[in-house]
């Protein structure tokens, strides 16, 4: 398949768009910002790579038509939704009902993932999102010149471009928040509530995308 590039005049327009809609925290910031704070901005960082590894399968999606299929069928909306829902529910869950940390000799605010698990589960969040893949179907195609030809192409070439801009915004976000986090977990207050914090933002991250778009048909 040839590379073909959109406009100069489009890519400029993308660009602003796309800095706008990244900046506003959306789900993943807010998981990017609890894992951050959960266990640091290391932590935040690879589990923005996984989220951005699926960003990359909704953008060949999108580029050769997958999510018009998912659009399409309602069925497969809310089965993807909804698995996507549960899983975030499910690690809030988890975390709520894990053992109590202690903040004697140093004991850490929660168990510590290792990096291979913060990247699959950022990765499983934002692949089982349909939301994304409807965002990329509708967003992408306002920028392709179709004059050009090979506008696959040209959606690929955008969908890459805007993920490297959400690994510059996310990983702000997650370093900021993985800056604050240090102090957080030097908090006694902090370390007796962290769980429940945090287990409370994933069950309502969870919860936000099981209602989510629940207009559409």
């Amino acid at each position: 398949m040839d590379i073909v590039l959109p406009g100069a005049a489009a890519l400029g327009l993308f660009v602003g768009a796309a800095l706008v809609l990244l900046l506003i925290p959306g789900p993943a910031v807010l998981y990017v910002i609890g894992r951050s704070v959960e266990q640091g901005r290391t932590a935040g960082l690879v589990s923005i790579l996984g989220i951005h590894a699926a960003t990359l399968v909704h953008v060949a999606a999108a580029a050769f038509g997958l999510s018009a299929l998912l659009a399409s069928s309602a069925l497969a909306f809310s089965i993807v939704k909804y698995a996507g829902a549960a899983y975030l529910i499910w690690m809030g869950l988890r975390k709520l009902f894990s053992p109590t940390p202690s903040a004697a000799d140093g004991a850490p605010p929660a168990p510590r993932h290792s990096r291979w698990r913060l990247f699959r589960d950022g990765f499983i969040v934002n692949l089982l999102n349909p939301k994304t893949a409807l965002f990329f179907l509708a967003f992408l195609p306002q920028f392709v010149d179709v004059g050009r030809g090979h506008v696959a192409s040209q959606i690929v070439v955008l969908g890459v471009l805007l993920t490297l801009l959400g690994l510059v915004t996310d990983g702000a976000y997650a370093l900021a928040a993985g800056t604050v986090g240090g102090w957080l977990r030097g908090n006694a207050s902090y370390l007796r509530f962290e769980r429940y914090v945090g287990g409370l933002l994933y069950i309502g991250l969870g919860v936000t995308a099981a209602f989510a778009g629940n207009g559409k048909k």
